[in-house]
């Protein structure tokens, strides 16, 4: 999603990918706008992303994408009188390069033609292909956001754990927080020091700041140190008691996956 030349269109029969993209969305710059194509402020929401850089989701999209799309998924920008200008129906606006666009489908296993979409792997090997003995460009990056089995399981874990020890799934998720944060502070040391090396003068042995901050970074370190490895143990520990639910999470994984597949078929 971040490489792609192409926007993004994803496969997303769970809702997982929109509730990634909201969430994500609370830290753009301009906000997001979510839209759905029988939406009738469709096209006037779409130009005010494009013009003021927000982020617009357009959810629950078909197999057939509407030709008001081209220009914003082909990104047919042009330069008119030094600003850069994207056509959108009858209208001409101003583009603004914050602007990010997304799509996603409910749909389980949607077919899109090859002149419409091209998966990740084939995207980082090309930026188009050949239909009818024709160079045609790749209009999305798709991308399948269906939870697999495993992923499931450990989403259904989490939930139990919660259900039943929400205590223990709390302190979890405090201990993962608290040892990133550790982390984060050990990484700060280290290019604390390596900035204050960087920009000695003379012999360091004779940079009393330097010395005395050395000092104290060794001791810092060392705690923190200390932390994380108690932490780390205080998670196994946890991990050993969650567990135990493994099997209900399984169970709950094999009759999800059952009962799509039963619907898959028609049954």
């Amino acid at each position: 999603m971040a490489k792609a030349r192409r926007w993004p269109l994803l496969i997303d029969p769970q809702g997982q990918a929109n509730l990634y993209i909201k969430n994500m969305g609370q830290e753009a710059a301009h906000g997001l706008e979510v839209v759905r194509l029988s939406n009738p402020n469709f096209i006037r929401t779409l130009e005010n992303g494009i013009r003021f850089g927000k982020w617009v989701l357009l959810e629950n999209i078909t197999e057939t994408l509407d030709a008001t799309l081209e220009p914003v998924l082909l990104q047919q920008k042009f330069k008119q009188g030094g600003t850069t200008m994207m056509r959108l129906g009858d209208s001409s606006i101003s583009y603004n390069d914050d602007f990010r666009f997304f799509m996603t489908t409910k749909l389980p296993n949607p077919h899109y033609p090859p002149e419409v979409c091209c998966s990740l792997v084939t995207l980082r090997h090309r930026l188009c292909l050949r239909h009818n003995g024709e160079q045609v460009a790749v209009k999305v990056s798709l991308l399948n956001f269906t939870i697999t089995p495993t992923g499931l399981e450990d989403q259904m874990l989490a939930t139990f754990v919660a259900k039943e020890l929400p205590e223990l799934e709390q302190k979890k998720g405090n201990l993962v927080l608290e040892t990133a944060r550790m982390r984060k502070e050990l990484q700060d040391i280290e290019a604390t020091i390596l900035h204050l090396l960087s920009v000695s003068k003379g012999n360091i042995l004779d940079d009393k700041d330097l010395i005395e901050t050395l000092d104290k970074s060794k001791k810092t370190s060392a705690r923190i140190t200390q932390q994380v490895k108690e932490a780390e143990d205080t998670e196994q520990e946890i991990d050993s008691l969650r567990e135990k639910y493994r099997p209900v999470a399984y169970q709950a994984s094999v009759l999800y996956f059952c009962i799509s597949g039963t619907r898959g078929r028609g049954r």
